[in-house]
Protein backbone atom coordinates (compact mmCIF):
# COMPACT_ATOMS: atom_id res chain seq x y z
CA UNK A 1 0.00 0.00 0.00
CA UNK A 2 1.22 3.08 -0.97
CA UNK A 3 0.40 6.48 -0.80
CA UNK A 4 -2.26 7.59 2.41
CA UNK A 5 -4.48 4.86 3.74
CA UNK A 6 -6.77 5.77 6.72
CA UNK A 7 -8.41 3.17 9.29
CA UNK A 8 -10.49 3.63 12.44
CA UNK A 9 -12.13 1.81 15.31
CA UNK A 10 -15.42 -0.56 15.27
CA UNK A 11 -17.42 2.67 16.46
CA UNK A 12 -15.58 4.83 14.18
CA UNK A 13 -14.78 7.71 16.55
CA UNK A 14 -11.09 7.02 16.39
CA UNK A 15 -9.68 7.53 13.15
CA UNK A 16 -6.02 7.55 11.75
CA UNK A 17 -4.06 7.59 9.16
CA UNK A 18 -1.08 5.91 7.38
CA UNK A 19 1.21 7.83 4.85
CA UNK A 20 3.73 5.58 3.23
CA UNK A 21 4.29 2.34 2.56
CA UNK A 22 4.51 0.02 5.76
CA UNK A 23 7.76 -1.64 6.82
CA UNK A 24 6.34 -4.66 7.04
CA UNK A 25 2.98 -7.05 8.26
CA UNK A 26 3.04 -9.52 10.61
CA UNK A 27 1.06 -12.17 12.94
CA UNK A 28 1.46 -12.08 16.37
CA UNK A 29 0.71 -15.55 18.08
CA UNK A 30 1.74 -14.95 21.96
CA UNK A 31 -0.31 -15.51 24.06
CA UNK A 32 -0.64 -11.85 25.33
CA UNK A 33 -2.22 -10.78 21.94
CA UNK A 34 -4.62 -13.69 22.04
CA UNK A 35 -5.76 -12.16 25.25
CA UNK A 36 -5.86 -8.93 23.78
CA UNK A 37 -7.77 -9.98 20.81
CA UNK A 38 -9.30 -12.55 21.94
CA UNK A 39 -8.70 -14.12 18.78
CA UNK A 40 -5.84 -16.80 17.85
CA UNK A 41 -3.16 -13.84 16.98
CA UNK A 42 -2.92 -10.17 16.40
CA UNK A 43 -2.58 -8.63 12.79
CA UNK A 44 -0.64 -5.34 12.39
CA UNK A 45 1.14 -3.09 9.61
CA UNK A 46 4.12 -1.29 10.91
CA UNK A 47 4.88 2.10 9.80
CA UNK A 48 7.29 5.18 10.75
CA UNK A 49 5.94 7.36 13.18
CA UNK A 50 5.96 10.06 10.93
CA UNK A 51 3.73 8.53 8.51
CA UNK A 52 1.20 8.13 11.09
CA UNK A 53 -1.26 10.29 12.70
CA UNK A 54 -5.00 9.86 14.70
CA UNK A 55 -7.51 12.53 12.85
CA UNK A 56 -10.21 11.81 14.94
CA UNK A 57 -11.07 10.94 18.44
CA UNK A 58 -8.96 10.02 21.85
CA UNK A 59 -6.83 7.15 22.10
CA UNK A 60 -6.10 5.71 25.74
CA UNK A 61 -3.79 3.72 26.33
CA UNK A 62 -4.89 -0.26 27.29
CA UNK A 63 -3.39 -3.48 27.80
CA UNK A 64 -0.79 -4.22 30.30
CA UNK A 65 0.06 -0.27 30.15
CA UNK A 66 4.06 -0.87 30.51
CA UNK A 67 6.33 0.56 28.87
CA UNK A 68 5.16 -1.02 25.46
CA UNK A 69 1.84 0.78 25.02
CA UNK A 70 -1.28 -0.20 23.38
CA UNK A 71 -3.56 2.18 22.27
CA UNK A 72 -7.12 1.86 22.35
CA UNK A 73 -10.73 3.61 21.24
CA UNK A 74 -12.11 5.18 24.20
CA UNK A 75 -15.45 4.76 23.44
CA UNK A 76 -15.50 1.24 21.82
CA UNK A 77 -12.49 -0.02 23.89
CA UNK A 78 -11.06 -1.93 19.89
CA UNK A 79 -7.04 -2.37 19.84
CA UNK A 80 -6.50 0.15 17.43
CA UNK A 81 -2.41 0.65 17.54
CA UNK A 82 0.94 -0.55 19.53
CA UNK A 83 3.96 1.35 20.41
CA UNK A 84 6.52 -1.03 21.36
CA UNK A 85 8.93 -0.16 24.18
CA UNK A 86 12.18 1.70 23.01
CA UNK A 87 10.95 2.30 19.40
CA UNK A 88 9.36 5.33 19.56
CA UNK A 89 10.19 5.79 15.86
CA UNK A 90 7.87 2.96 14.43
CA UNK A 91 3.82 2.31 15.55
CA UNK A 92 1.76 -0.91 15.08
CA UNK A 93 -1.55 -0.42 13.06
CA UNK A 94 -4.02 -3.53 13.70
CA UNK A 95 -4.26 -4.15 9.68
CA UNK A 96 -7.97 -5.34 9.74
CA UNK A 97 -8.81 -1.82 10.96
CA UNK A 98 -7.58 0.16 7.66
CA UNK A 99 -10.77 0.89 5.55
CA UNK A 100 -9.08 -1.48 3.06
CA UNK A 101 -7.26 -3.95 4.57
CA UNK A 102 -4.04 -5.62 3.00
CA UNK A 103 -5.38 -9.16 1.26
CA UNK A 104 -2.23 -10.80 1.22
CA UNK A 105 -0.86 -12.93 3.94
CA UNK A 106 1.39 -11.33 6.70
CA UNK A 107 4.87 -10.90 5.81
CA UNK A 108 5.86 -12.90 9.26
CA UNK A 109 4.65 -14.24 12.23
CA UNK A 110 6.11 -13.83 15.36
CA UNK A 111 5.52 -16.23 18.56
CA UNK A 112 4.62 -19.52 16.87
CA UNK A 113 6.24 -21.22 20.17
CA UNK A 114 2.71 -20.17 21.22
CA UNK A 115 0.21 -20.41 18.40
CA UNK A 116 -2.39 -22.31 18.66
CA UNK A 117 -2.08 -25.50 16.30
CA UNK A 118 -4.67 -25.24 13.96
CA UNK A 119 -3.29 -21.21 13.65
CA UNK A 120 -1.89 -20.75 9.98
CA UNK A 121 -1.05 -17.85 8.77
CA UNK A 122 0.94 -18.19 5.38
CA UNK A 123 3.50 -15.90 6.48
CA UNK A 124 6.84 -15.62 4.44
CA UNK A 125 8.58 -15.86 7.89
CA UNK A 126 8.00 -17.73 11.08
CA UNK A 127 9.92 -17.25 14.37
CA UNK A 128 9.47 -18.91 17.43
CA UNK A 129 9.98 -15.70 19.55
CA UNK A 130 10.48 -12.42 18.51
CA UNK A 131 13.13 -11.90 15.73
CA UNK A 132 16.50 -10.98 16.77
CA UNK A 133 16.86 -6.75 15.80
CA UNK A 134 19.60 -7.16 13.66
CA UNK A 135 17.03 -9.86 11.16
CA UNK A 136 14.60 -6.59 10.87
CA UNK A 137 16.85 -4.57 8.39
CA UNK A 138 17.04 -7.74 5.98
CA UNK A 139 13.66 -7.78 6.58
CA UNK A 140 12.27 -5.02 6.06
CA UNK A 141 14.69 -4.76 2.68
CA UNK A 142 12.87 -7.94 1.28
CA UNK A 143 9.44 -6.63 2.36
CA UNK A 144 10.09 -3.73 0.05
CA UNK A 145 11.39 -5.21 -2.48
CA UNK A 146 8.28 -7.73 -2.78
CA UNK A 147 6.00 -4.55 -2.25
CA UNK A 148 7.82 -3.08 -5.27
CA UNK A 149 8.70 -5.90 -7.35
Amino acid sequence: MQGAAEGGCRCGKLRFRVTGAPLFTAACHCRGCQLMTASAFSLSSCYLSTGFDVIAGKPVIGGLHGATRHFFCDHCLSWVFTRPEGMDEIVNVRTTLLDAPPTDPPFLETYTSEALPWAVTKARHSFETFPPMEQFQPLMAEFASLAHG
